[in-house]
């Protein structure tokens, strides 16, 4: 079983989001553990406050040092060993390798950062920073979800048919194939024949190819990273 343990200043925000889809069924069916801790609980001040004045000056406002550590360390006593991830802009990228090595992980915390950013005193507490990438959001809340979702779906009996995994995007460092279902042809769009031939060989090979194509195509630069064999090759000849 997975726990995870998520440090925000926004529980609520998760209240739906633990109840959904395969999230919702995982933590129903006792695959995964997942407990929120509102950081403002772990404030001394009579208001409660977690954020401060940038020392030096500056716009916006920093993330105190004490009501987040003391968070980590409540954890810390009744998950030991948990693995500590802040979710912050200046972390290194998410990515499916990542993700499945965080679903290895026994026990995971993730911290949701808010305004300007952490004490940087509170780095000492933590193991790993992850961004979802260039960009900038309003707190972690978001990214906590998303790697929430990836990783829990790598639990072992979350996803009902466990082989899908293995085709999906990223799945071998690819995208994945294109998909098609019913009706067999949509606005005059039919679905490629190859699919409805029932010859199963040749469809591993077309979705294999479409696969490497549409990495070309639209991720190069996963494609430059790929050790293509002579199958591989030989299939992108064909194009």
């Amino acid at each position: 079983m997975l726990e995870v343990h998520i440090l925000t200043i926004f529980p609520d925000a998760f209240t739906s989001f633990l109840q959904t889809s395969l999230l919702g069924k995982a933590v129903q069916s006792g695959l995964c553990a997942v407990r929120t801790r509102n950081i403002r609980d772990f404030s001394t001040d009579k208001h409660h406050s977690v954020d401060d004045v940038p020392y030096g000056g500056g716009s916006g406002m920093v993330m105190k040092p004490e009501p987040l550590v003391a968070a980590l360390e409540a954890v810390a006593k009744i998950a030991p060993g948990s693995w500590r991830v802040l979710l912050t802009p200046q972390g290194r990228p998410l990515d499916q390798p990542k993700v499945r090595e965080l679903a290895r992980r026994e026990r995971l915390t993730l911290v949701c950062g808010r305004y300007e950013g952490v004490d940087e005193r509170v780095r000492a507490h933590l193991d790993e920073e992850i961004s979802l990438g260039d960009y900038v959001l309003s707190g972690g809340e978001v990214a906590a979800m998303v790697v929430l979702d990836a990783v829990v779906r790598l639990v072992p009996g979350v996803v009902g048919n466990a082989a899908s995994i293995g085709e999906e995007s990223f799945a071998g460092g690819v995208l994945e194939y294109p998909q098609y279902t019913r009706p067999p042809r949509f606005r005059d769009q039919p679905v490629p024949e190859i699919l409805l031939s029932g010859d199963h060989g040749k469809i591993r090979a077309w979705r294999r190819r479409e696969a490497l194509r549409r990495t070309r195509e639209r991720r190069p630069d996963l494609f430059s990273r790929l050790a293509l064999d002579a199958d591989d090759r030989r299939l992108l000849d064909e194009e």
